[in-house]
């Protein structure tokens, strides 16, 4: 089959690779008829995740239809149409039985490298690194998915892929990011980053009944899409989004706050420079502006939430604001399989339409102009969906 594999830092290549089968008989292959490029991708592209080794097949956001089962699925049959959760989740642990897909424990083969690291490991995911787990991604022709009959989410007739691939990963991601935020009537939410996961986080806290949402970013393009989805919006390049956020709110500063772009952030000034020079020499593995001023800016008593993905050490966060103002943080790797049904019925009420976030559809051979139109923001691109399968 054809699939897109990293080569190294900034370079991807479209390969003919083994084709997946049945390992253990809780496994399903699926045909992939649609798969995106994430912007967690681009963290895998500019080489800050580590232990990804050269072919590794990309992706985690994809769907099709199933071709193949193990002996013991049950739930899934040879034909269905289904969406696969980023996370793979076992479904009887001690976190998934808590509806913590994210956090399983048995599903993450080489656990001891991301404890190493963090103390603790999450969950396996596809296509992020052999911390994670070594899974073959879903930016391909078919993929092998583990625990067929806990992940796999059979979509009913009459949705288009568009409609639903982003249950994938990125419209429930912006929901937690938003349901982290614990809105109440009347609350102001600020979130940093417009990219495809802020404009779900946006329509999201709209849902579940913020009063106003002010989003932040410097691309025009991103900007107008968030204002679309009806955010206030601020470019970081034009103002000084502190004290433009205290004049917008009182001076009391947003009720919560997001930081929808994680460890590749961009500062102004010195500590933009900062943040990539300590980055250049490994002092520093993410870089974490957005996140700073996010604590700085939320009102005393708020909520930080933090949907944007961080890979290691982050330096200069102001824990005495954090402590001070009595703020609450609340994050994590995304319990897809959690929103799942919810939110298929917001779209099969019309609540919202997730395809409004794609710009760009390319045929999967044509992945690496993908990655580099995506992470250079070139031809207005925010959202690019790969068909596996159809030519240019």
């Amino acid at each position: 089959m054809k699939a897109v594999c990293w080569q190294g830092a900034n370079k991807v290549e479209v390969k003919t690779v083994p084709d997946p089968k049945i390992i253990n008989p809780g496994d399903a292959v699926i045909r992939i008829t649609s798969t995106a490029i994430c912007g967690s991708d681009l963290h895998l592209y500019d080489g800050f995740i580590p232990t990804m080794e050269q072919g590794d097949i990309l992706g985690h956001e994809f769907m099709g239809e199933v071709v193949e089962v193990g002996s013991e699925v049950k739930r899934i049959k040879v034909g269905d149409r289904v969406v696969n959760p980023f996370p793979i989740a076992c479904g009887h642990c001690f976190f998934c039985k808590q509806t913590l897909t994210s956090l399983c424990d048995n599903t993450n083969p080489n656990a001891f490298m991301a404890e190493a690291l963090m103390g603790h490991s999450p969950s396996g995911i596809f296509g992020y690194s052999h911390m994670l787990g070594g899974y073959a991604g879903g930016q391909a022709e078919y993929a092998r998915v583990p625990h067929a009959d806990v992940g796999l989410c059979k979509i009913p007739n009459g949705l288009t892929d568009e409609q639903v691939l982003f249950l994938s990963d990125i419209f429930p991601t912006g929901y937690m990011a938003a349901e982290n935020c614990d809105i109440k009537p009347g609350h102001v939410v600020a979130i940093w980053g417009c990219g495809p996961v802020a404009q779900f986080a946006i329509r999201s806290a709209f849902l579940l009944g913020a009063e106003r949402v002010i989003a932040i970013d410097r691309v025009p393009e991103r900007l107008q899409m968030a204002k679309d989805g009806g955010a206030e919006v601020l470019n970081f390049e034009q103002v000084d989004v502190g004290e433009a956020l205290k004049e917008m709110t009182g001076g009391r500063g947003p009720d919560a706050v997001m930081d929808a772009v994680g460890m590749e952030a961009h500062g102004m000034g010195l500590e933009g420079l900062y943040d990539k020079a300590k980055q250049a020499v490994r002092l520093e593995t993410d870089r974490p502006p957005a996140l700073r001023q996010a604590i700085l800016a939320c009102r005393k008593g708020g909520t930080v939430s933090v949907p944007g993905v961080f890979g290691g050490f982050v330096d200069k966060i102001p824990m005495g604001a954090f402590m001070n103002k009595a703020l609450t943080m609340k994050t994590g790797q995304t319990h897809v399989h959690r929103y799942f049904t919810p939110l298929l019925e917001h779209i099969q009420k019309g609540d919202i339409d997730p395809s409004f976030v794609i710009t760009h559809r390319l045929p999967l051979e044509q992945a690496p102009h993908g990655y580099e139109i995506f992470k250079h923001k070139k031809d207005h691109c925010i959202k690019i969906v790969l068909k596996p399968g159809q030519s240019a």
